[in-house]
């Protein structure tokens, strides 16, 4: 009870009120597919954390955009996911350690942990030349890969680069690099984006927390609560059409003015991920509703087989 007090009172030091925050537990709860009946029991995983599961964050071939994401997550805040909620051992962009410090860090949380911690990989990894293109203290992306992965209880691809390759592995692909499944042939939960949205890794976590294991997924390993729809199956623009089967490619006044983004190359209709619901920047807007089209960032290979992306599939 002193711990939830705590957590709202620091809620309410930054502007959000307990109703504020119940509204965003609803939201997640919604998101993640399950009942209403769970809304309370999403609310304790961050009221009145337990047990800190560990963290090892692994940063390979990437720009650091879904670190950044995180960043900026709330209801968490990222200093509450990381001091309260998750036991970050390692993640080279917000630790104090560096160099020889920040290895030995990262070899300490493997072997304490190992078969507990939850791994999550942002980046590809270069399979070409010994995987010579990424190296961390003296090691290749790939070495290091190969000697944390397999000893996690989970790994969670965080990101289309650590997914499916994302654009390092663009044609021509002079460094190999490749998911961390396809690179390792192991099993990994996929959370693709460019960026990730960070709704999608707190809602895994949580299912983590409250289930004691990760989510339902599809065929690409991608968690059914974020990516069991199309872009296009929940676009809000979609409800302005009265016929809504290929009318964006065979009709309507309104398509031929612009107001749905398929003319313009939107790859809506092909990509699966949640945008639509969870938008970007604490619900803010998303590209679509910033008029932009979507590029289908979170599928396979999207920056060969969806260009040019601002003309029609």
């Amino acid at each position: 009870m002193e711990k939830e007090k705590e957590f709202y009172e620091r809620l309410e030091s930054k502007g959000v009120s307990r109703r504020d925050f119940m509204k965003y537990c609803t939201f997640l709860t919604g998101t993640m597919g399950l009942s209403s009946s769970f809304i309370p029991k999403v609310a304790e995983v961050f009221a009145s954390p337990g047990q800190r599961p560990p963290v090892i964050w692994l940063h390979f071939g990437e720009c650091t955009g879904c670190s950044e994401a995180l960043l900026r997550s709330m209801y968490p805040w990222i200093d509450e996911l990381v001091m309260d909620i998750l036991s970050i051992e390692y993640h080279e962009t917000i630790m104090a350690a560096s160099g020889h410090q920040a290895e030995e860090n990262l070899h300490k949380a493997v072997e304490k942990y190992k078969g507990r911690f939850i791994c999550v990989v942002e980046g590809s990894i270069p399979t070409k030349y010994n995987g010579a293109y990424g190296k961390i203290g003296g090691k290749t992306f790939l070495e290091i890969a190969q000697d944390v992965c397999p000893k996690a209880a989970a790994v969670i691809c965080m990101g289309s680069c650590a997914a499916f390759g994302g654009i390092p592995a663009a044609a021509p692909n002079p460094g190999g690099y490749k998911g961390v499944s396809d690179a390792l042939g192991i099993k990994t939960l996929n959370l693709p984006g460019c960026p990730n949205n960070p709704v999608n890794l707190i809602g895994t976590v949580v299912n983590y927390l409250l289930m004691g294991k990760l989510p339902a997924v599809d065929e690409l390993n991608r968690p059914l609560f974020a990516y069991g729809h199309t872009i296009h199956d929940k676009c809000p623009r979609r409800s302005h059409f009265e016929n809504e089967e290929f009318v964006l490619e065979f009709g309507s006044e309104e398509a031929k003015l612009g107001y749905c983004l398929y003319k313009m190359g939107c790859k809506g209709p092909e990509t699966y991920n949640n945008c639509p619901t969870v938008k970007y920047q604490g619900g803010l807007s998303w590209p679509i509703q910033a008029g932009h089209p979507c590029i289908g960032c979170s599928e396979p290979d999207f920056w060969d087989k969806m260009t040019p992306f601002y003309e029609e599939s």
